[in-house]
């Protein structure tokens, strides 16, 4: 009988674990989601939702390094666009005053 109860502890601390886990990371990444049109860091909330989550679920693991690849190609497509914006600002022709 011992070890059936000690074997039903184990079980409901493994499950709280999950349910906390999958509770906060999914609220995250849900509040993540919603900060792409409201004012707020998005994607760094998105990204450590599924952080939180890729400790208990392969496929957030997944989703982890999908979203941080995205997050380097728009950070790379930012960086150049500003490049370029900067570039052509300062090749813009000078044109004499005229009235």
């Amino acid at each position: 009988m011992a070890q059936k109860a000690k074997d039903v502890v184990t079980f409901l601390a493994r499950s709280s674990k999950r349910v906390a886990v999958s509770a906060v990371g999914g609220l995250l990444v849900l509040v993540g989601l919603a900060m792409f049109v409201l004012p707020g860091p998005g994607i760094l909330v998105v990204v450590l939702g599924f952080a939180i989550l890729g400790t208990e679920y392969a496929w957030a693991a997944a989703a982890l390094e999908r979203t941080k690849r995205v997050a380097e190609q728009a950070a790379r497509i930012a960086k150049d666009t500003a490049g370029s914006a900067v570039d052509s600002v300062g090749r813009t022709v000078k044109r004499p005053f005229r009235r």
